[in-house]
């Protein structure tokens, strides 16, 4: 499921903290600060989408991360992935290698990457 930006931004700071109460996470952003009311919201939603959960503390609640960022950017990327490049991730890597601005550095970091999970397969 894809957050909205405000969302992905809100989860930014909650899986950095890793856990965290509402005047935790308003003290994340920068100034003008969004108001609590918004960010209440927004937790309110994530919970909703089955993202955050909380601990109550009294009338506190302690807020947490159910999903990994790492498993959110999967999703993200195997969507994007599926909807723009047929379901072909080496149409994808065609595209990633030759549209964005990288550098011959890191092409070959790229390259050591992937005869490694080359080698790891075949294992």
């Amino acid at each position: 499921m894809k957050l909205a930006k405000a969302e992905e931004q809100l989860m930014e700071y909650l899986w950095s903290m890793e856990k965290g109460f509402m005047k935790d996470i308003l003290e994340c952003y920068p100034d003008p600060k969004p108001a609590a009311t918004t960010i209440a919201t927004m937790l309110k939603r994530l919970a909703e989408k089955g993202f955050v959960a909380y601990k109550l503390f009294g009338n506190s609640r302690e807020y947490y991360p159910l999903i990994a960022k790492t498993d959110y950017f999967s999703a993200h990327v195997n969507g994007l992935i599926k909807n723009f490049f047929n379901n072909s991730a080496s149409q994808f890597a065609s595209f990633f290698t030759r549209e964005t601005d990288l550098s011959t550095t890191e092409l070959e970091e790229l390259k050591k990457i992937i005869e490694q999970e080359i080698k790891n397969k075949k294992k």
